[in-house]
């Protein structure tokens, strides 16, 4: 754990040792062992059966560890041996638990009655592994009663409440009628006024139990109609947001109860009345095995979606400190009378308006949130447990002492927790959970795959995750897979912490997270003035208040550049495999690899994009009378870093069966939905079908919930988005995945649904940096990469004018320099390309030509095939490559005649900088020349075939333009030769040199006249 406990401060978080008096420690004697002694313990608790997963598995093991080595001064290996179980869809995910664990136990798979929650198999398993305890977590069977009976039978200690106890404080509805008997506050509920003493066995009597619990749909409609609505219906077995539903109405009351029962099967079922404008307040206390309930503080769990919390914040501010002292007070009285032990949380409903408070519930576990308590009070939750159930009194346990302000020199003297006051926190502990929902539908839960989870955990913000990277978050699983802890010298500098810790976090993967949501929330004026209810948030998310914001066009755009680069690299990975398995018709499929068409429905209309590969990492959009140049760069992370500009934007994201889910940098995630037609009824997320509440040709209306599905433990209604005759097309307990079809609808009236609209007009782009939107390409590099084989931007002769376009600020001859050298540089990639393909074309078809030219780089990979592909992409081009070539000899003829120049003087053995400049150009120049010379004939030597003919007779043309000597020059050579005709004896030598010397004059002279008659 980074920061344990989410404090730094060195008062509160300094290391303590168990310090022996002289001569009373035994070298011999086991850390643990002695440990326990010197805090009035009664036996040491090695190794622990961790009957548990996910989230508290990891949280459970990497605490006592800490503790150990931190606290107790025990060191860090060899101490504490944890066992874990594990099913293999946990082993597959890459569970962190596992890792932590010195030793898992794989498990029968499925759900967690095989498994976590299965009593006989956890007591199995710890007789055979030899614990000395095991501890439940939170969820699974740490609410049931059998598995401390069971391991108390054994001779294995359970860390937690006895069996009795958490019979009558574990079960909701025990624990209401025990609240009231002791005279705790209580709302109208289906067990008003009943009031029990306990049995023997330290149980409610079953006839005044079930007094308070509903049967039947019957049942709860009438006790609806007592208390009056809208009403909370509960499974007192349930908890974490499952088995509880509100209802405002009669009709309502009917399907929830039957949902109820679906989510915690068996569960007895109570209702009570929704306190409206009510907040959440909970006291976390801890009994010991001596008789002693101390109150460590508590939270306020306020934030709540469908009675799943969100945010948890501790100390609870909002209650004054006086009246929060009531209700521990209550809490501790409540537990310590039936001789409560281990950890607990007495939770209540609070009315600010009028300072009163309200029994809700006793959850006889440790709680998720419990870090926030950990943060605010220095006390280690899970280490506590341990050390409870190892029979150290409270008023012995360190942290214990500290919280209370003892002096480190005190570590025997008595503590009333009744009657002691602790010293009030100094820090402010705001949390978050982490879960894999849909914050775009409903928070609808999700599963599948994890890349990475890239979080860094700091003095102000701890956080903690039961997986990490190349995971998975299963079907099985609980939906929160993280929780992030930000501290604060007081709630709005620990606010801001959360919002900074929770703009940097990064899921990658297969899962939603309302990550981004939960930032909008805590921006929001109601939070930051601390103005809520357990209402709120079903409020904001039912008005649709809190929205992400974003440009359309921008989320338009940046879906399109993602749609068009996944599009042409898929492309290029089917090239470069058929590449190498050396397919037909090659060129063909090359010639449309820098080419493709996206089209993006978002908010009604329906956009079609043109889009362009202009060179490796260029794109050029056209949408209407639009375009937009992109330049889009691969980060290692599979991230788009993409500048239009000047303007640079991260984005991300994955193709789901339901729609494009994108990743905005500084916007967040916007889900761009597939459209389906309205007649097809699809699932949305992965999960079970439970039953059709739609008889198979019965009529559902559209926004009517027609099937519900089982997900992450909850039941999940889904709606029509038509209204039609439905078809069922799965059958109960059926697996379905994200967007797999559920039924099938006859539309009423098919004219009714939606239609989506094409964009036509002027499409903006908010986050352009200018009007204009171009690539900051010169016109050479236009010109090279057009016949590189990319998508050209302009015409031939378009591109080799702009490349012999003069430019202002360099002379005559500099110009000409440089228009030498860009000429010399394009043929020269022309013919690197033409070298291999043009004796092959003379002689034999395409294909044929593509073959051997593979074949003569055979047994090449990686790098070596993708210049392969290259290569065939700028062939694949050749015509329009050839009409380039040619359009640019044509532009080189019109430079000044090439005639010898005389090198500039140098005076005084000095070379000044202006000579230098002037030699070096002039040298540069020559040898320009002479390439070109020597590429043109290599041009004018290509076959005749039609790919080739556009450059054959500017090629030749030139060539031989290029080869003639200066006029006087030949006319000189000419007279030259007819004085040795005159004079040599050697008539043959001589008329040959006449006649090769009078063909270049009338060949490349053609009407000249040669005055021969001296």
């Amino acid at each position: 754990m980074p920061f344990p406990l989410g404090c730094d401060d060195a008062e509160l978080w300094r290391p303590r040792q168990i310090e022996a008096s002289k001569g009373d420690f035994d070298p011999s004697e086991d850390p643990l062992d002695h440990y326990v002694n010197t805090c009035g313990g009664q036996k040491a608790l090695r190794r622990i059966l961790i009957a548990s997963n996910g989230m508290a598995a990891a949280k459970s093991i990497m605490s006592m560890r800490q503790w150990a080595h931190m606290e107790a001064g025990l060191g860090s290996s060899g101490i504490l041996e944890f066992i874990s179980m594990a099913t293999r869809e946990d082993l597959d995910s890459n569970a962190d638990f596992i890792r932590l664990a010195d030793k898992y136990i794989e498990v029968p798979s499925g759900k967690n009655v095989n498994n976590y929650a299965n009593v006989d198999l956890i007591c199995k398993l710890a007789q055979s592994e030899k614990v000395d305890a095991v501890w439940p977590g939170w969820g699974h069977a740490s609410e049931n009663p059998r598995l401390p009976a069971k391991l108390k039978e054994m001779g294995i200690t359970f860390i937690g409440p006895t069996s009795p106890v958490m019979s009558v404080l574990g079960d909701k509805i025990a624990a209401g009628i025990l609240a009231q008997t002791a005279g705790v506050p209580s709302i109208p509920w289906s067990g008003d006024g009943l009031k029990a003493e306990l049995t023997k066995d330290g149980t409610i009597p079953d006839e005044t139990f079930k007094k308070a619990c509903l049967f039947s749909v019957q049942d709860a409609v009438q006790c609806a109609e007592r208390i009056g609505y809208p009403v909370m219906l509960k499974a007192s077995e349930g908890g974490g947001g499952k088995g509880i539903r509100m209802s405002k109405s009669k009709e309502e009351l009917e399907t929830n109860f039957v949902q109820v029962q679906s989510e915690v099967p068996g569960s007895p079922i109570f209702m009570m009345q929704l306190c409206t404008g009510a907040r959440h307040i909970e006291v976390q206390i801890m009994g010991d095995q001596h008789g002693s309930v101390v109150a460590l503080s508590g939270r306020d769990c306020s934030t709540q979606r469908r009675f799943q919390k969100i945010f948890e914040e501790g100390p609870p501010v909002i209650v004054p400190k006086s009246t929060f002292k009531e209700m521990e007070r209550a809490a501790q009285r409540l537990t310590q009378s039936i001789g409560y032990i281990g950890a607990g949380t007495v939770e209540y409903l609070y009315n600010a308006e009028t300072n009163r408070f309200y029994f809700l519930e006793l959850n006889p576990r440790l709680q998720v949130e419990h870090p926030v308590t950990e943060a605010i009070t220095g006390v280690n939750m899970p280490a506590t447990q341990l050390q409870v159930a190892m029979g150290i009194p409270l008023d012995r346990m360190p942290q214990i002492r500290n919280f209370y302000g003892l002096s480190e020199k005190d570590r025997t003297s008595r503590i009333d927790f009744m009657k002691a006051d602790y010293v009030y926190p100094k820090v402010h502990c705001l949390a978050a959970r982490i879960t894999a929902e849909n914050p775009d539908d409903a928070f609808k839960p999700t599963s599948g795959k994890i890349e990475r989870i890239k979080f860094q955990s700091s003095v102000a913000c701890w956080g903690y995750f039961s997986v990490w990277t190349h995971a998975a978050i299963h079907e099985f699983a609980d939906s929160q897979f993280g929780h992030l802890f930000a501290r604060g010298e007081d709630r709005e500098e620990a606010r801001k912490t959360l919002v900074l810790a929770l703009q940097n976090l990064d899921v990658v993967g297969e899962i939603r997270t309302p990550t981004d949501y939960l930032v909008q929330l805590l921006q929001t004026e109601a939070f930051k003035r601390n103005k809520i209810d357990t209402n709120w948030l079903d409020g904001l998310i039912r008005e649709r208040a809190v929205r992400l914001k974003y440009e359309q066009g921008d989320v338009v755009f940046y879906a399109a550049v993602l749609r068009a680069c996944r599009a042409l690299q898929a492309k290029d990975q089917e090239l470069l495999r058929s590449i190498e398995k050396r397919r037909l018709g090659l060129l063909h499929q090359v010639q449309g690899s820098c080419a493709t068409e996206v089209e993006i429905t978002f908010e009604g209309l329906k956009y079609h994009f043109r889009v362009s590969r202009v060179s490796d990492d260029a794109f050029v959009f056209k949408i209407c009378d639009t375009v937009i140049a992109a330049q889009v760069r691969e980060q290692p992370d599979g991230s788009l870093l993409v500048s239009v500009d000047g303007s640079v934007r991260k984005i991300s994201g994955s193709e789901e069966a339901l729609g494009l889910r994108l990743r905005l940098q500084g916007v967040g995630t916007v889900l761009l939905p597939t459209i389906f037609d309205a007649s097809e009824l699809r699932s949305d997320f992965n999960g079970k079908v439970m039953r059709y509440l739609v008889p198979e040709g019965g009529i559902v209306k559209k926004d009517e919930a027609y099937v519900e599905l089982e997900a992450m433990k909850m039941i999940m209604p889904l709606k029509a988005r038509a209204t039609g005759k439905l078809k069922q097309l799965k059958g109960a307990n059926s697996i379905v995945q994200a967007g797999e079809l559920l039924g099938s609808l006859e539309l009423q009236d098919p004219s009714s649904v939606q239609q989506l609209i094409a964009f036509k007009g002027h499409f903006v782009l908010p986050t352009k940096a200018s009007e204009s939107s171009s690539l900051s390409f010169g016109a050479q590099k236009k010109a090279m990469l057009a016949l590189e084989g990319y998508e050209v931007l302009g015409s031939a002769q378009e591109l080799a004018q702009a490349v012999f376009q003069k430019e202002e600020w360099l002379s005559e001859e500099e110009n000409v320099s440089e228009q030498l050298q860009a000429a010399t540089q394009l043929v020269e990639c022309y013919l690197q390309v033409e070298r291999s393909f043009a004796p092959l074309l003379s002689s034999g078809s395409e294909d044929l030509a593509v073959a051997a030219v593979l074949d003569a780089d055979a047994g090449s990979a990686g790098a070596a095939v993708a210049a392969q592909l290259k290569t065939l992409r700028a062939h694949g081009r050749l015509k329009f490559r050839s009409d380039l070539v040619a359009a640019v000899l044509e532009h080189v003829k019109l430079l000044p005649a090439h005639e010898p120049r005389e090198m500039p003087s140098v005076t005084e053995g000095f070379l000044n900088r202006e000579v230098s400049q002037k030699t070096l150009r002039l040298i540069r120049e020559e040898g320009h020349w002479k390439r070109l010379g020597e590429l043109v004939a290599e041009l004018s030597e290509l076959p005749n075939i039609a790919g080739y003919s556009p450059v054959l007779l500017p090629a030749r043309s030139l060539s031989q333009s290029l080869d003639r000597q200066p006029w006087e020059t030949r006319k000189n050579a000419l007279r030259n030769a007819l004085k040795v005709l005159r004079t040599s004896s050697t008539l043959q030598a001589a008329a040959f040199s006449v006649f090769t010397a009078a063909a270049r004059v009338f060949e490349l002279q053609k009407g000249s006249y040669v005055d021969c008659s001296w």
